[in-house]
């Protein structure tokens, strides 16, 4: 896929505020500082398009872009570990749920996850949730560049083998690194495939 526009919509701080679902729609998750507005940056070419920042917890609405104007790309909150008060996490969290669980035109959303860590619990429950839920997801390992090839493989393989206690499928999986601008392709490709069952329903 080529990415030939992509710009800014709005900001949503609740669910009624997002633009009319009329077109497919791709989300992108993940603890706080997992390098998720990096990885937006690097998929859609631009390197300021959504805004980065060494402070955890710096996305705190649903941004949403309108790629090639055909679909939005839609930047959650991340979670786990920010320096906010239990009530803003609170709210974050139920904003979050009631977006992933409301929202008719997501396709696909692209759990990230930090690739420089044995898997943590914070991931293990949203990733949990999502499958009980039956929300269409993807696992996207971010840093992959400051890990070796052999430690990333036992990250993959850690994820993989918890998973599959519980999940019959396992969710597709995609390597990634901003620096290395690895897995732009590969995540891409995924989504011009899916692209394809909103046309036909």
């Amino acid at each position: 896929m080529i990415i030939n526009t992509a710009s800014f919509v709005k900001s949503s701080a609740r669910l009624s505020q997002c633009p009319e679902p009329e077109m497919p729609e791709y989300a992108f998750i993940g603890r706080s500082n997992v390098g998720k507005s990096s990885l937006i940056n690097m998929l859609t070419g631009r390197t300021k398009l959504a805004k980065t920042s060494s402070t955890p917890g710096k996305t705190q609405t649903i941004n949403h872009f309108l790629i090639n104007d055909s679909w939005y790309l839609a930047d959650l909150p991340g979670y786990g570990y920010a320096k906010v008060s239990k009530k803003m996490r609170a709210e974050w969290k139920q904003l979050i749920h009631n977006y992933i669980l409301k929202r008719e035109n997501l396709m696909n959303l692209f759990v990230l996850i930090d690739s420089r860590h044995k898997p943590l619990e914070s991931d293990l429950e949203f990733i949990h949730f999502l499958g009980t839920n039956h929300v269409p997801l993807s696992l996207v390992f971010t840093k992959s560049d400051k890990r070796k090839n052999n430690s990333l493989k036992v990250v993959l393989e850690s994820y993989e083998n918890v998973l599959g206690e519980s999940w019959e499928e396992l969710p597709p999986m995609f390597i990634s690194s901003t620096e290395e601008k690895r897995g732009r392709e590969e995540i891409l490709a995924y989504i011009e495939k899916t692209l394809r069952y909103f046309e036909k329903a």
